[in-house]
């Protein structure tokens, strides 16, 4: 019997805590999936989810993060065309000046009005679901 289970993954919303309205870190995938992209990446075998969000987050980012709490897990199977992942989202905050690195192309610095369009996966929704949360305290279901 062959079992085929879902790949655990992180993704990181990174605040800004240094900077007037907590803009978020974004970055531009150097691969497909194309577009931006809320840092993040595969756990890697042995490793806890909260130390691959934080070795994510500094990868592809540059920034040292402090994780404040999970926000929700993302599990749909078509969230990632490439294969099925779960994704378990974490908050963080960090100071300084953010580059990219790792399998970012570019990264860039967002206030919640002027996010981009072209997000990757299911990152539009991960991203409302945060917007819901940090302005009306609203937990994601």
């Amino acid at each position: 019997m062959n079992h085929q289970n879902p790949v655990p993954t992180v993704d990181i919303i990174i605040e800004l805590v240094d900077r007037p309205h907590r803009p978020i870190v974004l970055i531009q995938r150097h691969n497909p999936p194309l577009g931006w992209a809320i840092p993040g990446g595969f756990v890697d075998y042995g490793e806890t989810v909260e130390a691959a969000a934080q070795r994510e987050a500094t990868e592809e980012t540059g920034l040292q993060v402090e994780l404040i709490e999970q926000l929700h897990v993302y599990s749909d199977p078509n969230r990632d065309r490439r294969k099925h992942t779960i994704s378990i989202v974490f908050l963080a905050a960090a100071k300084g000046e953010a580059k990219a690195g790792d399998d970012a192309k570019d990264i860039g610095i967002f206030e919640p009005w002027c996010i981009p369009t072209n997000l990757c996966f299911d990152h539009d929704r991960i991203l409302q679901d945060y917007w819901r949360y940090r302005h009306y305290g609203i937990r994601p279901r």
